[in-house]
């Protein structure tokens, strides 16, 4: 069982157990759905924290053997090992903080590093253009982009196609800096 709230809501609730017929059960702080861990105030950070820890853990398992393989066959280890985890699910990643996206940003920036052998202080836009990778806000972008195209073309599922819906510029109010000619 968990609770969901705000910090100031969740501040108010004062019950750690539940009983249910002769059982107690225990409130808790996060909870784990098809590989999502989902916390109470549904800010994914622990999600972000697991992947981050995955992700790192995968990259000090690679990096000794970096140096005996071609680098396709690198670019192929991170791309099972590494942005498999960055991809997964990332649709719910769509809003959150600049800091927990900083974070997830700065595994793909390592693991492009890996694969490139770039220096740590390398500036990493070129290392990532190189790789042809989006960063980790574009491929939420984009997958998010993905999803609403399949939903409205009636490629996806129906209750998706439910939750899009086209929005046209009639009706609604033009910036001034659109109607500016300089």
């Amino acid at each position: 069982m968990m609770w969901l709230g705000s910090p100031q809501q969740l501040a108010k609730v004062n019950v750690s157990e539940v009983p249910v017929t002769s059982a107690r059960i225990n409130v808790s702080e996060t909870a784990r759905n098809v590989g999502v861990i989902v916390d109470s105030q549904l800010t994914l950070s622990a999600q972000v924290a697991a992947v981050c820890r995955s992700g790192y853990y995968q990259l000090r398992q690679l990096r000794p053997l970096v140096r005996s393989m071609s680098s396709d066959a690198v670019k192929t280890l991170v791309q099972a090992f590494i942005s498999c985890r960055l991809d997964y699910c990332n649709s719910m990643f769509y809003g959150i903080t600049d800091g927990l996206m900083s974070r997830m940003q700065s595994v793909q920036n390592a693991a492009a590093r890996l694969v490139l052998g770039a220096r740590r202080y390398d500036h990493i836009t070129p290392v990532l253009q190189e790789l042809h990778w989006l960063p980790i806000r574009g491929r939420v972008d984009f997958k998010m982009a993905t999803l609403v195209y399949l939903s409205l073309s009636g490629m996806a599922s129906p209750y998706l196609a439910a939750d899009c819906q086209l929005v046209s510029d009639e009706g609604r109010r033009q910036l001034r800096s659109a109607n500016s000619r300089t």
